[in-house]
């Protein structure tokens, strides 16, 4: 179990960091799309901050005997998440690149034909 003096600070800690990514989706810093699994697991990680019980019951529900390893594997599996999803996006902005320089080209090449007549 952890001491209640660590419980409190990392909550607290955790609620600054939601405020902090609220006030940038707010702002528009930050794309709701890309925040939202930052705030899921804020909120996730507050819940097992909380209720210390719930880790150690999926730990054990796992086959995991520490629960401080069971915290690592979903730390891991989210890196993941995060890096497929942002390959994904920078794939699609690659596309999207490519096509504007394209069809920037294109428009280029019209316009000097229409100054050549």
């Amino acid at each position: 179990m952890m001491n209640i003096r660590i419980q409190v600070i990392v909550a607290i800690v955790i609620v600054l960091a939601l405020c902090v990514i609220i006030n940038m989706i707010r702002k528009k810093a930050l794309e709701l799309r890309y925040a939202l699994a930052w705030l899921l697991v804020g909120f996730g990680t507050l819940i097992l901050d909380l209720f210390p019980g719930v880790m150690m019951g999926l730990a054990k529900f796992m086959g995991i005997e520490v629960p401080s390893n069971m915290l690592f594997f979903l730390g891991f599996c989210f890196a993941l998440v995060i890096i497929f999803v942002l390959t994904i996006a920078v794939s699609r902005m690659s596309i999207r690149i490519k096509n504007l320089t394209q069809e920037m080209a294109l428009y280029e090449k019209r316009m000097k034909d229409n100054e050549r007549q």
